[in-house]
């Protein structure tokens, strides 16, 4: 059922649906397959499988430290209102990673693409060095 829903709704906007409810007993993570035709809707990020895992990363480098702690604000009010939460890290001083899996299902869901493609639309312009890496 999981994959005709993905095939089906193929052609919408990621950034316009909602995260649904991780509580659902049927939530159940997304096969390689179906992850390998999203991850082009979410540009910049990268599938990862973290021993058997599935999970969106990405990579930022920001202007200062500040900077990032203002991009985990955007991101953290983003997640907050879809209520799907994303592990941020600040590693050094100015090199931002955003790891994204749903971790009740064991691995990545739709949610995890729609949070995705929601912090790709966010503005990180003034946050960013000229030379953004993902």
């Amino acid at each position: 059922m999981a994959v005709q829903y993905f095939f089906k709704k193929k052609n919408s906007d990621l950034s316009m649906k909602k995260c649904v409810p991780c509580n659902s007993k049927d939530l159940r993570p997304i096969t390689e397959e179906i992850a390998n035709e999203l991850i082009p809707r979410v540009a910049g990020w990268n599938l990862v499988n973290e021993n058997g895992t599935l999970k969106l990363h990405r990579s930022w480098k920001v202007k200062s430290f500040c900077k990032g702690l203002e991009l985990f604000k955007l991101v953290g009010d983003v997640a907050e209102a879809e209520g799907h939460h994303p592990d941020l890290h600040l590693v050094g001083w100015n090199n931002v990673k955003i790891e994204i899996w749903t971790y009740a299902a064991g691995g990545l869901t739709e949610n995890d693409f729609i949070l995705a493609a929601k912090i790709n639309g966010l503005d990180l312009h003034e946050l960013l060095r000229k030379k953004a890496t993902s």
